[in-house]
């Protein structure tokens, strides 16, 4: 008999992925975001009313962005398979405190075939023809009131194990301090939890650890202190609150991943709402900070939201705004524009402008001398992504999404990304055996998606993608300029899965 392809084989095993997957896990709902459309009622309410239904929520309450620090789970996997709820017990009920938990894995055929094994820049699912177990979050919370006359106190601590913990871990103090090129001590909080002996590809990470208070304030005022997801952007980190397996450029490179520090949201008005802070612990603006490194130093974080009377169109603008470390003023900036509206009520549309600014910094891509300690530059980064996506059934959509993403002097965008993440103040990175050889260059980035998400049952959900990436430099850089396994472009077939505990 004759035997496919290497080329077909791989096909075949994504193709094979849909059929042969299997996920454990909760549907999401929201239990303590502070909606736009609450004012504190006048007299007093019970517990029970002060906790926000989920059925009151939408995705156009939570506006700019999936509140991925608010997740309670309803009926998952576990609770549907073997009729046994853990939040069901007496303690945690007690407690008012919920355990949940996502499970994602994929495979992703590129079209490139690269040695390296690679998937150029693309982050998250970044290995080409090799299943990945990107995440395993387990989450335990206790929510805090949404409205009401008394104060309400909580918390959450997020665990995630996988391939994509590299991208979520408080890497915000880096293996080179980005203005002088000085070598410099990581951050301790999560970047080594698991040895990177021999551990190329899996890690943990712990994105939240964070106090929470409701203060019972005019409208009342959210309030966590600790370690969180950032608010700016559209995409989120858990993949159970993405549309698409892969990522835009823009989120993967333009954006923070997490803070720490305080946050605040406050809601004005049935359309307003507001939201601000200060973040420490990083040497890149406040961006991902973790515990016990760069503390010298405070940013900004702000933003704000205006939700329509039928929720069905949303605007948000956020950033930060602060000095890059302890041991330099120079500035570290990003707005961050989304815009959403649902154009039937089965077709929803986002639109998203990010820009973001780095004075004094020196990058591979301007500077050939591996210590980085000349040349700097006020570098840039900036973009356009938008999203489409029509329900053609309650458990079945599909979509799409295009990107242009400007990293005007090839600073934000390393490919591939592991690589980079993963590199010590030695330049070498436990990603691939020996010297750090992932590359950077000014360039704009180009993304098509398309995909699918089908939910057989309400605690799975398939997501088949396929992605072309191109990029359009000027650079002589023969390396640096062809980031897609020596290509100029490449094309992305993946699939993957997920389940709610």
């Amino acid at each position: 008999m004759k035997q496919p392809s290497k080329r077909t084989g791989q096909l075949l095993t994504v193709a094979a992925g849909s059929l042969l997957t299997f996920t454990l896990g909760s549907t999401t709902i929201y239990a303590d975001t502070p909606s736009t459309n609450q004012v504190k009622p006048t007299g007093e309410v019970s517990d029970a009313e002060k906790i926000k239904d989920s059925s009151e929520i939408t995705e156009e309450d939570i506006n700019a962005k999936t509140e991925q620090y608010d997740v309670v789970t309803s009926k998952g996997a576990i609770q549907a398979l073997t009729g046994y709820d853990v939040n069901e017990t007496s303690f945690l009920k007690k407690n008012g405190i919920v355990i949940s938990g996502v499970a994602n894995a994929g495979i992703t055929y590129n079209g490139n075939e690269p040695t390296n094994g690679f998937n150029g820049p693309v982050t998250f699912g970044d290995r080409a023809s090799e299943f990945q177990l990107n995440q395993l979050n387990l989450n335990i919370q206790k929510a805090v009131a949404t409205e009401g006359n008394e104060w309400s106190f909580g918390g959450r601590l997020d665990t995630m194990f996988g391939t994509d913990s590299i991208f979520t871990q408080a890497y915000g103090v880096p293996a080179y301090n980005v203005n002088t090129g000085a070598p410099m001590t990581r951050s301790n909080w999560d970047l080594n939890i698991l040895s990177t002996d021999g551990n190329r590809f899996y890690g943990i990470a712990l994105p939240q650890a964070y106090a929470e208070a409701y203060v019972p304030i005019g409208n009342g005022l959210d309030v966590k202190v600790g370690h969180f997801y950032t608010p700016i952007g559209y995409e989120t980190v858990p993949a159970n609150e993405n549309f698409f397996y892969s990522h835009a450029y823009t989120m993967q490179y333009g954006e923070p991943f997490t803070h720490t520090g305080a946050l605040s949201n406050y809601n004005l008005t049935s359309n307003w709402s507001l939201m601000g802070g200060i973040t420490t612990g990083s040497a890149t603006g406040g961006w991902d900070g973790g515990f016990d490194k760069q503390l010298g130093t405070y940013n900004g974080i702000a933003g704000a939201t205006w939700t329509s009377n039928d929720k069905g169109t949303s605007a948000n603008v956020s950033g930060t705004y602060g000095n890059a470390s302890d041991t330099s003023n120079k500035t570290w900036a990003l707005y961050s524009i989304v815009l959403k509206h649902n154009i039937t009520e089965k077709t929803h549309f986002v639109l998203q402008h990010d820009h973001g600014f780095a004075d004094g910094v020196t990058t591979y891509a301007n500077n050939t001398d591996p210590s980085f300690s000349s040349n700097p530059v006020n570098a840039e980064w900036y973009g356009i992504n938008s999203h489409l996506y029509y329900d053609i059934k309650d458990n079945l959509s599909v979509g799409m999404r295009a990107e242009w993403f400007r990293d005007q002097n090839g600073f934000r965008v390393w490919g591939p990304g592991r690589v980079a993440a993963a590199t010590n103040n030695s330049n070498n990175s436990y990603a691939v055996p020996g010297v750090n050889n992932s590359s950077a260059v000014g360039a704009s980035y180009y993304e098509l998606t398309w995909g699918l998400n089908w939910k057989p049952t309400k605690w799975l959900n398939l997501r088949p993608n396929v992605r072309y990436d191109w990029i359009d430099t000027t650079s002589q850089n023969v390396t640096a300029a062809s980031p897609f396994g020596g290509q100029q472009d490449q094309v992305l077939f993946s699939n993957d899965f997920t389940v709610t505990f």
